[in-house]
């Protein structure tokens, strides 16, 4: 079996891991949103929608069941990790892709999301996609947009490994692998300082006339609290959204995290709110306290453990 260089890297963090996995039953039954799903056999010609989406197939090693990927070059770069993993494979579609994509492409299986890869009402969807025999798989940070869930937890990104792991017949990899990312995790938070309190973090993903940002269904807010940090809009109820700065000004964040993605790059995001007169009196601004997380890292999917521990560095940092 040909195993993605991405895969190894995502289990670098446990040594070696035995890579063979026993024979699972079929069929197999697991949750999606609010629909309990069943699958017969392991999906042949799977499709996944955007980089953390297609990075969490890669880390369970399952390439050979894919038949392609979308949504990815025409919002985001490729780093050399998730370029070598993905090599084999072809973009369907640049960004979101038509149902007539996904039936072309003979697909089995989409991993998506609402508004990663679907959106409410429009043409993709479990309900459209069932009849030609395409299986969907939502990713659970994204459920909030058709129904109510608790607030974003490491325990969303990884329920979707485990979920996966069941649907591909590879069930023990998937245990594996997540066992191996919290034991890395404890052991990173026992080599921590402990924090007077919670610094209050601003995620800033984009916008200059309003920003648009990460409320308690997003999985900033699961980083952040796991590194030791206070989102402060995480009494706002979604998982992305765009508020106001009259409400960044009132809350007065600390540190600033900023998501880099698109043609607006980290550095400009940082530079419109050093520059700006109307943030000059925020700490994160006087302090110069910006931390920057890739796309990738910032939604849910294996980078989510590197990203706790920088966020943790930088909440223990004085600039």
């Amino acid at each position: 079996m040909h195993i993605p260089p991405l895969f190894l890297f995502g289990l670098a963090i446990s040594g070696a891991v035995a890579l063979s996995t026993a024979a699972a039953a079929f069929p197999v039954t697991v949750k999606s949103c609010d629909r309990t799903v069943t699958y017969q056999a392991p999906p042949k010609a799977a499709v996944s929608n955007d980089v953390n989406l297609t990075e969490m197939m890669l880390v369970l090693g399952l390439t050979d069941h894919m038949v392609g990927f979308t949504g990815i070059s025409g919002w985001k770069t490729l780093d050399a990790k998730m370029r070598d993993g993905i090599s084999e494979l072809p973009e369907l579609a640049a960004r979101y892709p038509s149902k007539e994509v996904l039936i072309g492409a003979d697909a089995d299986f989409y991993f998506a999301g609402w508004n990663y890869g679907m959106k409410v009402g429009g043409e993709v969807s479990p309900d459209t996609l069932a009849p030609f025999g395409i299986n969907v798989y939502e990713l659970t940070e994204s459920c909030i947009h058709i129904g109510p869930k608790e607030p974003a937890s490491m325990n969303d990104m990884y329920s979707d490994l485990l979920n996966l792991g069941t649907i591909f017949g590879v069930t023990d990899r998937a245990e594996t692998l997540v066992d191996a990312y919290k034991s890395d995790l404890a052991a990173h938070r026992e080599t921590l300082s402990k924090l007077a309190s919670p610094p209050r973090v601003f995620v800033y993903d984009s916008g200059e006339d309003a920003p648009f940002t990460s409320g308690r269904y997003g999985m900033p807010n699961a980083l952040i609290e796991a590194a030791g940090g206070r989102n402060i809009m995480d009494d706002f109820d979604k998982s992305w959204g765009t508020v106001g700065w009259e409400e960044v000004v009132e809350r007065n964040p600390e540190i600033i995290v900023i998501v880099n993605y698109g043609d607006v790059t980290a550095e400009e995001k940082r530079q419109f709110m050093r520059a700006n007169p109307a943030f000059s009196d925020l700490d994160a601004v006087k302090n110069n306290r910006f931390v920057v997380l890739e796309y990738v890292a910032a939604t849910p999917g294996p980078r989510n453990i590197d990203a706790i521990k920088a966020l943790a560095t930088a909440f223990r940092s004085s600039h």
